[in-house]
């Protein structure tokens, strides 16, 4: 599950996947800086221009033309969005430290939404590295 929501996305992530369009995209930084902070970028160049870095590796690429799966819990009240795992092959640039699900209303930076972030520790020595997201999803809408 998300680590938190980003501010604009609060309430209202669910919505984004909910007519099946394939615009989730998943991306991993290698420097972040606080919660606090980062939860305030309203867009992936916002975000970008501060002082969270993307990874840059020949061997990694942005994760895009994700459909998200909406789950309606009317039993414990609440929504929950998974998307598929994703898998960057022979991972070998600067070590993620945070992963990030947006939304794409168009293709620029600008109108990326990010939705959640996650922290994603992980060593990259040229192996595989795979984002398993939580069994409930990556994110969960509630009272």
């Amino acid at each position: 599950m998300a680590d938190f929501v980003f501010n604009i996305a609060k309430g209202a992530f669910a919505e984004k996947f909910r007519d099946g369009a394939a615009n989730g995209i998943v991306m991993l930084l290698s420097t972040a800086e606080a919660d606090a902070t980062m939860k305030d970028y309203d867009d992936i160049a916002a975000l970008l221009a501060g002082t969270p870095v993307e990874v840059a590796d020949a061997s990694y690429s942005r994760k895009t033309g994700l459909t998200g799966t909406i789950t309606v819990d009317d039993t414990n009240d609440r929504v929950d969005v998974d998307i598929p795992d994703q898998t960057w092959t022979a991972l070998a640039g600067p070590d993620p430290v945070d992963l990030i699900v947006a939304y794409e209303e168009a293709a620029a930076d600008a109108t990326r939404i990010p939705l959640t972030n996650h922290d994603f520790a992980v060593t990259s020595d040229g192996s595989d590295v795979t984002a398993q997201f939580n069994a409930a999803g990556f994110g969960r809408a509630q009272e």
